[in-house]
């Protein structure tokens, strides 16, 4: 029996956004679906949805109907429109904290980028999933403030990541640098919106796409590798 074909996914993604979030998800569907067949190693990359945001956040509704000149209406309809396939993509847009959930912000994320990127020199991919994986249930499932250290540290420990390397990682401007040039870098690949998927370095694919457009995408990309390498 043949060894499955091993790729790799560079997901450009921000953790307060909702898309990202299913789109992993559906993206996990399909790798079920082709398990024994491809094996996928996933590596987050930066992409900050709102750099400028100052440290106190905005309401998320306030900066929604701001940025993109929507109506309350129209908001309410995208979230149930989401939530029905974030469901589907066995993903929780929901609030799970206890008594009546805190307003729902967007936050700074460049803290979170900053981790993430340790994350992922000092413990590798699994260990960055999981800590990505955690700050989206941090930022959807319980509202918590993204831009407080204190909560990433305590989310970094959670993960098994050493709270002082973590903390030191926050105050590093080597990290600082690194993120602004994994961005830079989106923009001259002509990513403007995420999630956007680079799968084996080379094939975009943007957007939260569905379980079948991944299990299509995968399998062309492997054909294609296992091409290369009998050349």
């Amino acid at each position: 029996m043949s060894k499955p074909e091993q790729i790799t996914i560079d997901i450009y993604s921000d953790v307060v956004c909702p898309w990202c979030a299913i789109g992993y998800g559906q993206l996990l569907q399909a790798l079920e679906q082709l398990e024994g067949e491809i094996e996928a190693e996933v590596r987050w990359r930066p992409f900050e949805l709102n750099p400028e945001m100052p440290k106190q956040g905005e309401e998320q509704e306030a900066h929604l109907q701001r940025k993109y000149g929507r109506s309350k209406e129209e908001g309410a309809e995208l979230r149930s429109r989401m939530k029905e396939i974030a469901e589907n993509a066995g993903v929780s847009l929901s609030y799970q904290g206890e008594g009546d959930p805190p307003p729902a912000m967007m936050w700074n994320t460049r803290d979170c980028h900053k981790l993430l990127a340790f994350a992922l020199d000092e413990a590798g991919p699994k260990i960055q999933t999981d800590l990505k994986l955690s700050l989206f249930e941090a930022h959807f499932s319980f509202r918590q403030d993204l831009s407080d250290r204190e909560v990433l540290l305590d989310i970094a420990e959670r993960v098994g990541l050493f709270r002082e390397a973590a903390k030191a990682a926050l105050e590093n401007p080597i990290l600082e640098g690194r993120v602004a040039h994994e961005e830079r870098e989106a923009w001259e690949h002509n990513i403007t919106g995420v999630p956007a998927m680079i799968l084996n370095q080379k094939f975009m694919v943007p957007g939260a796409q569905g379980p079948e457009t991944y299990v299509n995408v995968l399998r062309r990309v492997a054909e294609k590798s296992t091409g290369a390498g009998s050349d």
